[in-house]
């Protein structure tokens, strides 16, 4: 059998199975199209990114500015000055003064500064020597219980009516553990003005003044005195305040809620308490505190008074 027939067939496959390439050139593996699957390229029209500052595309409504670099802190920190505050009104009420004043009234009082608030409170010696002369504004004296001798006027200045006298106890109103029919023989169930609820005044709770009911002697109405008039009260060297809350006999003076005679160290019990004198009642004219039952907004509204009595000039 010939063997050219044979040799021609293995060259020829041997002819099919080499390589297209040119001789002596390696070959190469076809990875572009699986390097950018796994790495985009950035589209054209994105500007090239330069080491250090970055530039900031523009803002609608404001300009164009370079933005220094983060400092490390949390993702909601603001480090451009010139983007726009947006406030929460509870936090601002917590950290402005000023806002928290205008939405909380009671805040506004613990947050308002008395005038002068720097200086020493009024002293009881102050306030003795404002009043130690007197221009009567009664027509006549009162008695200070029934039966003794009228001595005591009325005295007035520009800024408050006063007077200086005993001290008896005012249980009225409101009826509580120390002040009703049991504990005071001659206690009643009403005062001669109320509270915001239209309640009764608690002489337990709540340091008032009495006035006498108007008279030929005096009408305190037309000295600007009123329910919830702001009164400073001094006994030896204490001065507390307190408010108009209740009248009593056309021709008696000087008598004081419990809590009053209570807050200046005196014998609150309606039965046998109070003191016989010493007892300086000033009120000042055309004040009042609303709701009267505050006693805090009278003891700011007093101290204020207070200071601007004791620093005027008739």
């Amino acid at each position: 059998m010939s063997r050219v027939p044979s040799l021609t067939l293995v060259l020829a496959g041997v002819a099919l199975l080499a390589p297209s390439s040119p001789p002596g050139a390696a070959p190469q593996p076809r990875t572009e199209q699986a390097a950018r699957r796994a790495h985009p390229v950035a589209p054209r029209q994105m500007p090239p990114v330069t080491a250090g500052r970055p530039e900031l595309a523009p803002v609608s409504g404001r300009r164009s500015a370079p933005l220094s670099p983060r400092r490390p802190g949390p993702a909601t920190a603001r480090t451009d000055p010139d983007s726009p505050r947006r406030t929460d009104p509870a936090a601002a009420r917590r950290t402005d003064p000023a806002v928290a004043r205008r939405t909380d009234p009671a805040a506004a009082r613990r947050a308002d500064p008395v005038p002068e608030r720097g200086a020493a409170p009024v002293s009881a010696a102050e306030l003795l020597d404002r009043v130690r002369t007197c221009t009567p504004v009664s027509r006549g004296r009162y008695r200070t219980d029934q039966g003794a001798r009228a001595t005591v006027p009325v005295c007035g200045t520009r800024d408050a009516v006063f007077w200086k006298a005993d001290m008896d106890i005012d249980c009225d109103g409101r009826p509580g553990r120390r002040c009703n029919a049991s504990t005071d023989p001659h206690f009643s169930a009403s005062t001669a003005f109320a509270q915001s609820d239209g309640r009764p005044l608690s002489a337990e709770k709540l340091p008032y003044v009495v006035v006498p009911a108007p008279s030929t002697v005096w009408n305190y109405r037309s000295d600007g005195v009123r329910g919830g008039s702001v009164a400073a009260l001094v006994y030896r060297d204490r001065v507390r305040y307190a408010v108009v809350g209740d009248t009593g006999p056309a021709g008696i003076i000087g008598e004081a809620s419990h809590a009053a005679a209570k807050s200046l160290g005196i014998d609150p019990d309606p039965r046998g308490g109070g003191t016989p004198s010493g007892v300086t009642y000033i009120v000042f004219r055309d004040s009042r505190v609303t709701p009267v039952e505050d006693h805090g907004a009278a003891v700011t509204e007093g101290e204020r008074l207070a200071r601007a009595f004791v620093d005027g000039v008739d």
